[in-house]
């Protein structure tokens, strides 16, 4: 069943401790899209500038990804510029060219109308909850924000969490947007926002999900927080697309099944975990536009035998 994300789609330029990349194709939808693209059909809403080329959408269109409803307008596409020193969980911002993104506003193909699952990447909340309100009829809504949208515009944001099946969010946005720096005290007071769920990223240490009173997994309220682990790697290359990543796979998971159980989101966490690992081998999108879905079930089993515990005498 189709996903529409909407999102950035944009052009980083990239500096970790193993080199420099200028004008790699990055954004959020792109992450997420490429990452979801192995489980379930993608359709992508953006805005491109004339920098975008036909190489650059085929990178979509290998892996099946609706563009239509990316919009082609003049002047230059979203640019970011970024380096990590030490810490590679979080990076420096070193400039930030919105150019025809400034102006984005959604556009809905009338094809696109059908779409099962949305997600609303981090853009404006004013933008995701437009989009939401134009799609009021899919089975599941995920969403991500910022620290930005969290400090200075709250109350937008407020709109958009109170209509979220599930918010993934970061460790630092999740003690920001709850004033709290204890994470199951954080948990408790985002989901009394709204959200009915909530994934919390760590980064190299996986994700945890949380759930509230109105959660949707099951006959039965899911109370116990499940951790999902991440695979240590000894080289990361390029952390800028984890969290998409994982969210990609995380909810192309979760739209490729008939039904959501506890299980089937637990299983989506470890996907996420997967797409999340593949895509910081590499700068940009090189990994998740190479990676095989052989080479997925295979990590996704090297998570499993890493989670696995045989208790003694059992």
């Amino acid at each position: 069943m189709a996903i529409l994300v909407v999102g950035s789609v944009a052009f980083d330029n990239i500096e970790t401790p193993h080199g420099k990349v200028d004008d790699c194709l990055g954004g959020a939808a792109t992450h997420f899209a490429l990452a979801a693209s192995f489980f379930t059909p993608v359709r992508v809403i953006a805005v491109v500038g004339e920098d975008f080329t036909p190489e650059h959408e085929a990178v979509f269109t290998r892996r099946g990804i609706d563009t239509q409803g990316i919009e082609h307008a003049p002047g230059l596409s979203f640019h970011w510029t970024g380096s990590y020193v030490g810490n590679l969980n979080e990076a420096k911002t070193l400039g930030t060219d919105l150019n025809v993104f400034e102006t984005f506003e959604p556009k809905i193909p009338a094809a696109y109308t059908d779409s099962e699952y949305l997600f609303l990447a981090n853009i404006d909340p004013v933008l995701q909850a437009r989009v939401r309100k134009q799609m009021p009829n899919v089975r599941m809504v995920c969403g991500d924000t910022m620290n930005y949208w969290i400090a200075d515009h709250a109350a937008n944001l407020a709109v958009v969490l109170r209509e979220l099946d599930v918010l993934l969010i970061n460790d630092g946005e999740a003690r920001m947007l709850s004033g709290e720096q204890n994470a199951v005290r954080a948990a408790e007071k985002v989901l009394a926002m709204g959200p009915k769920s909530l994934v919390v990223k760590h980064g190299e240490y996986g994700a945890t999900a949380f759930f509230g009173d109105r959660s949707f997994t099951g006959s039965k309220h899911v109370t116990v927080p499940f951790r999902a682990p991440a695979l240590p790697l000894a080289e990361v290359v390029d952390p800028t697309g984890a969290g998409d990543s994982f969210a990609g796979g995380f909810y192309g998971y979760i739209a490729s099944r008939p039904v959501l159980t506890p299980a089937v989101f637990r299983t989506a966490m470890f996907y996420g975990g997967v797409m999340g690992s593949f895509a910081v081998e590499r700068f940009g999108t090189e990994r998740l536009q190479g990676v095989t879905r052989e080479e997925i079930e295979e990590r996704f089993k090297l998570f499993r035998e890493m989670s696995h515990l045989d208790f003694e005498g059992a």
